[in-house]
């Protein structure tokens, strides 16, 4: 304010005509400066010399003084033009001049000055104006100030103090953030361990990658740089626990497990290369797991100085007795890896990857990646397991296992071929060729040592029937548990069980679905050794509850149901009515045998050629040696052989196949087999040995019926491996059909023993047959032929109150008795050299008188071989001229019995004699 009152009171002074010219220079100067112009006005005014006008003073000024520059120093520049100090005449002159130019200076500024007075005057109250403004401005300043610093004091410095607080603790907050994190993050490696104890692996990958995020967005701090490198290296780490969890899912998936690592590799990116990992785990399983359960069970421990042994050197380390306990918990282990990759796959292809539209291609091709993989890995990974089974069973030796222990083998590795089917549909061949190779070996000598055992137990053979159920078949056995149902099915009758295929193996194993759990059952837990209490053909036991356990269908059948085939495959009509089955020991023994051989070709259909093959010499060595011991002691007699051309065709084949020659299939011989001494058949009061007889001849025909039954599922047996079946029609064309055929010639052994023939014959050569009256009474060789009869009809009886004789039995027995007491009449008929009329009256008496009484005695209906003895004693009354002609059409008769015929019809003695040469003639035509 002082400046601008200052600058005021120049301008009204400058306006009244009171202002004072500016002096330029230094006071001192000035005020000489007007005392030398007060010399000058007053010289001037004596001289009054020539004076320059103004212009020309202010042209002559020099320029350096219109500078602006503030250093400027005018004296010291006008020194410096000086040259002599000392001409002062010419100082003073420079000095004047000085003085003129700041006079002329001066007046030009005052008169500027003068000129512009009136816009100074007008300029001059505008700046009082402005002043007043001013001064306005200056309250309202002051007005606002104060109200400004009221509102500061009262809420601007208040919320600055709020507004830095709360600036103050959003940093704090910030950097307590960054001091978290950091503590996470270095807190991290030791949650790991936790995270991964507790299965939560995506959760551990989540964090470690989030960290490493968060160690890329603080990397500006110096605490952060060395935790990254940590970080990479627990990465790694978590790697090394995931990999090694995916190992423990192949002994025991674990869905829930599963999933985690799934979602952690999905997290690091690696989906890839875990299943590549799984697979490597999978197949180093395979083998640690195989080492280590052979190495279990071998009695030669590998010291660790020691090579380690290869795998196959180790299976044959395995003893004998350990064998089949090591192929089971091989197989146990085996099942546990293999159900565990099934879980992985069913797993995949329930949940697939989900398909961002982001990355459709990327995980197309991963999800397609991981299906080729597994579907690849599967056929490998079997072929790795067959391959460890096949090993050890081919290193095993198990040539002198016993059978059920060689059939549960063969289940174990037929329940092993199931899976590999059910899994990949494998057929294992390694398996089964390592099988077939073991079980060719053991078959062989199987079957041979069994036709061994089969002699010595028809040598000792009592042939006392055995007590079993009146419905009893072979599937009453416990050897053909497992065959039932598809023995039945090819035979045609409905049974419960009609899901097996025909080499007896069920199609709906569905292993994977039934044992769900790697740490629960298996397959391999039920026991594959048979139990003998699962069979019930006892005739004590009661229906109800007799039955038998389907290895194959795993549920109870009642056996009821298998009386149904007991008409049905009846086919020579020989079930008993008296509901009583004639069968020994040994035919069970046959029976339990053709089981065994039937399991071994269900279990492993690749040698069932050769199973059929044996089954089949098992029942040619059995009819072979009922033939020998009950139909080769024909006493002898006039009846011809009643053994069939078949028969004896049968009996010598086998013979020559079987007792003399080895056989081309097996290369197996037996020795004939002697009957026991036990069995009497010599002895009148047991008619022979009839019981012995009929119990031998019906256990043979009961057992062809049951090969009949087997007949259907034999043929698909062999059909299914491709093989002829002609060897098989022949064998049953040839021989299981001449069984029934076996009764006559066993049966006649009794019944041309039970009449004294030679007494007969006597006592009929001692008749006159030529007598000349009609006899009303028989002659008594009739009434001694009746009383054999009737000791033989006793002597039966006794013997069907002990055994029960079937029906066909005893028809066949009484045809015996009644060819033989046929031929006997013929034969005492045509004894007699001379016969009368009324002689062979009274032979046609004595054989009406005969068959009256035979009627009483003798079941069959008609009588056979009554035609036989009628024709013959009418050939007595032929003419001459027809007697050739009945010659030639019965043969039936003998040549002495035809000579007797024509000595007593020829009255000449020249037809005599060339019906003679005739009857010769023919007789050396069937020598020949």
């Amino acid at each position: 304010m002082e400046k601008v009152d200052e600058l005021k009171s120049k301008f009204l002074d400058l306006i009244q005509g009171n202002a004072k010219i500016p002096v330029v220079g230094h006071l001192p100067d000035y005020e000489s400066l007007h005392q030398e112009k007060a010399l000058d006005v007053s010289t001037s005014n004596s001289q009054q010399p020539e004076r320059p006008s103004d212009q020309e003073i202010l042209e002559s000024i020099d320029q350096k003084y219109f500078t602006i520059d503030q250093d400027f120093d005018a004296g010291r520049y006008e020194l410096g033009k000086i040259e002599n100090m000392s001409n002062t005449d010419k100082i003073e002159e420079y000095l004047q001049q000085l003085r003129q130019q700041q006079l002329v200076v001066s007046n030009n500024v005052l008169q500027m000055i003068l000129e512009k007075q009136t816009s100074c005057q007008e300029e001059f109250n505008n700046v009082v104006d402005v002043e007043k403004c001013v001064e306005d401005a200056l309250l309202s300043v002051k007005e606002s100030r104060a109200k400004l610093e009221t509102a500061t004091r009262h809420f601007t410095t208040a919320s600055l103090g709020i507004l830095a607080n709360y600036r103050k603790r959003t940093l704090v907050q910030q950097l307590l953030r960054y001091l978290k994190t950091i503590k996470t993050m270095h807190e991290t490696e030791s949650r790991m361990p936790d995270l991964f104890k507790n299965g939560d692996y995506s959760g551990a990958i989540d964090l470690l990658l989030e960290c490493q995020r968060v160690a890329a967005r603080y990397r500006h701090f110096t605490c952060i740089d060395a935790l990254s490198s940590k970080l990479q290296d627990t990465l790694v780490m978590a790697e090394e626990h995931l990999d090694g969890a995916l190992s423990t899912m192949c002994q025991g998936f674990d869905q829930s497990v599963y999933k985690e690592l799934q979602s952690a590799y999905a997290l690091l990116g690696k989906t890839e290369v875990a299943i590549d990992q799984l697979h490597m785990h999978f197949i180093s399983a395979v083998q640690k797991k195989s080492c280590f359960v052979v190495q279990s069970y071998s009695v030669i421990e590998v010291s660790s100085s020691e090579d380690k042994k290869l795998y196959p050197q180790l299976c044959k380390d395995i003893p004998e007795e350990h064998f089949i306990p090591c192929l089971l918990t091989l197989c146990k282990a085996l099942w546990q890896i293999i159900l565990s990759y099934h879980k992985v796959v069913t797993w995949h292809l329930r949940n697939p990857r989900e398909k961002k539209s982001d990355a459709g291609f990327e995980a197309n091709y991963n999800e397609q990646y991981v299906k080729n993989k597994l579907n690849s890995g599967l056929a490998k990974l079997w072929q790795d397991v067959q391959t460890k089974v096949s090993s050890l069973v081919l290193a095993a030796n198990i040539s002198n296992y016993k059978i059920d222990d060689f059939l549960e083998v063969l289940s174990i590795l037929h329940r092993f071929s199931q899976i590999g089917e059910e899994l990949c549909d494998s057929e294992s061949k390694e398996v089964a060729d390592s099988v077939r190779t073991q079980s060719i070996c053991y078959f062989n000598k199987f079957h041979a040592d069994k036709l061994d055992d089969l002699k010595v137990f028809l040598e000792n053979e009592a042939w006392t029937p055995c007590p079993v159920r009146e419905d009893f078949t072979c599937l009453h056995l416990q050897e053909f548990r497992g065959l039932r149902s598809c023995v039945e099915q090819c035979a045609g009758i409905s049974g419960r069980h009609n899901d097996s295929s025909v080499d007896g193996s069920s199609t709906g194993a569905n292993f994977f679905n039934r044992f769900p759990d790697p740490k629960g059952p298996t397959p391999f837990d039920m026991s594959f050794h048979p139990d003998s209490r699962d069979e019930h053909i006892m005739s004590s036991v009661n229906e109800d509850m007799s039955g038998y356990y389907s290895e194959e269908s795993e549920e109870d059948v009642a056996v009821s149901s298998v009386g149904v085939h007991t008409d049905k495959h009846s086919k020579f009509g020989t079930a008993p009515t008296n509901g009583c089955r004639l069968l020994t020991n040994t035919t069970l023994s046959v029976l339990r045998l053709c089981g065994k051989y039937l399991q071994m070709s269900r279990l492993l259909r690749s040698i069932s050629v050769e199973v059929v093959s044996a089954l089949t010499q098992l029942f040619e060595y059995y009819l072979y040696t009922i033939h020998t011991f009950f139909a080769s002691d024909t006493p002898n007699c006039l009846c011809p052989n009643v053994s069939s051309l078949k028969l004896v065709s049968v009996i010598k084949r086998i013979k020559e196949s079987l007792l003399q020659n080895e056989s081309q299939d097996l290369d197996v011989t037996v020795d004939e087999a002697l009957v026991s001494p036990m069995v009497d058949l010599q002895t009148s009061e047991t008619l022979y040995g009839l019981r012995e007889r009929v119990v031998a001849v019906e256990s043979l025909i009961f057992l062809a019926q049951e090969f009949e039954f087997l007949k259907k599922y034999l043929e698909q047996l062999l059909e299914s491996q491709g093989s002829s079946i002609h060897y098989l029609q022949q064998f049953y064309s040839q021989t299981v059909s001449v069984a029934h055929e076996m009764r006559k010639p066993v049966y006649a052994c009794v019944a041309w023993r039970c009449v004294d023939s030679r007494q007969v014959l006597a006592m009929m050569s001692k008749v006159d047959w030529e007598i000349k009256e009609i006899m009303s009474e028989h002659s008594k060789y009739v009434d001694f032929i009746f009383q054999e009869l009737h000791n033989f009809q006793k002597g039966l009886m006794e013997v069907d109150s002990t055994i029960q004789i079937p029906e066909p039995s005893v028809n066949a027995i009484w045809e015996c008795l009644v060819m033989l007491i046929a031929h006997l009449f013929v034969e005492g008929f045509a004894s007699s050299k001379k016969c009368s009329t009324a002689g062979r009256a009274l032979m046609q008496l004595d054989f009406a008188q005969y068959i009256t009484k035979l009627e009483k005695l003798c079941p069959l209906r008609p009588f056979p071989y009554y035609e036989f003895v009628e024709a013959y004693v009418k050939a007595y009354y032929q003419i001459e001229d027809d007697l050739e002609n009945w010659i030639k059409e019965h043969s039936e008769y003998s040549s002495k019995q035809q000579l007797a015929v024509v000595s007593s019809a020829c009255h000449t003695k020249k037809n005599r004699q060339r019906l003679t040469a005739f009857i010769e003639d023919m007789e050396k035509k069937d020598n020949r």
